[in-house]
Parts: C-alpha cells; structure tokens; sequence
C-alpha cells in the first residue's frame, strides 16, 4: 500500500516491525487516512507525530508521521520483474549511451530472434538508442549495454533506491532511514 503523496498532504513513513523501512525505494508511506485507519484497527504503533492535528466532534489526533506495524513483514527475496525495477537496476540511465532522459526498455537479445522478457536479457534504454538498435543483436548493431543485464537482489536495489531519495524527507523520518550509513563526526 504505498501511495504517492505530495508535502502539503502529511505523508507517513512506514517501518517493519523492526523499525526498518518496508521498501526504500519507492520509499514505503502511507497517506495520513490510511495510517489514522491502521491505528484504530490496532496495526501499527505511532512512532512520530506531525505537529498537525485532525479533529472529530469527539476525539483530537495528532497526525502521525512515523508508524511501525505490529507484525513483521518478512521482505521479499526476490524483487519482482517490472519496468521500474529494470530502470532502479540500471540507475535510471540508458545502459548504451548513459541518458536519463526517455526512458524505455530494450530486449539485447530481440524478441524476434528468441530473446525472452527475463532480467538477464532486458536493460534500460533512452527512445533513440533503442529505435538505433532496433531489431539487432548487440554485435549486429555494435551496440553493447555498458553492463551485463541481471537479475538484482533486494539488497542491490535498496542501494541504487537510496541514491535517489524522493522528493520530501520529513524530519521525523531521518531516525529511521539510511541508519547503515556512515555518520558525520
């Protein structure tokens, strides 16, 4: 359940029950709706309020910032196949020329040359290298990704999320993210 939701609107970080971010990247937050119906069917802990508060005619609540589950989330293995996690594996840059810009997703091997939709056979590509390549080979084209494609862990995609922080980082949150690097004397 993760919504995107905007400064003005009181996101709120979501932690395992560890205390450990459910996702990085996208960064696990719920809407302050989601996390107030949490707390009163008795799933998660506030851990950290906004100063902000909503109002009922019988009860008054700070919003949280910060919520913890009550049960442990056991973390995925293995990160499903999707385009946003080909592009967070290729840091968002076409893997032929480095662009950021347009991106899209090429199979190295062709479809039509019996190249499968797998990770180890996709990679991020902008929209003029991919119509460059177009229906060839990498030696065909002599167009050679700049690494070799793969199949991530969720480690690995933790780590490139991490070089792209979202938009917004509330101060409450700064407790319980990035807490694996190193610190400032």
């Amino acid at each position: 359940m993760n919504a995107h939701v905007s400064q003005g609107s009181w996101p709120v970080l979501v932690l395992n029950a560890d205390f450990r971010p459910l996702s990085y990247y996208p960064l696990s937050l719920w809407s302050w709706q989601d996390a107030i119906k949490a707390v009163f069917l008795d799933r998660v802990n506030i851990v950290a309020h906004y100063d902000q508060a909503v109002h009922s005619p019988t009860l008054q609540m700070q919003l949280p910032s910060v919520v913890s589950l009550k049960s442990f989330v056991k973390p995925t293995t293995h990160p499903a196949f999707t385009r946003f996690n080909v592009f967070l594996r290729d840091r968002f840059a076409c893997q032929y020329c480095g662009s950021p810009e347009d991106l899209t997703f090429d199979h190295i091997v062709p479809r039509s040359k019996g190249g499968q939709t797998t990770w180890e056979n996709v990679v991020a590509a902008c929209s003029p290298c991919n119509l460059r390549k177009g229906n060839l080979t990498p030696a065909q084209a002599k167009m050679f990704p700049r690494q070799s494609a793969f199949a991530p862990t969720v480690h690995q995609l933790h780590r490139n999320g991490r070089l792209f922080p979202p938009n917004y980082l509330h101060d409450s949150w700064l407790d319980y993210l990035y807490w694996d690097t190193e610190l400032d004397p």
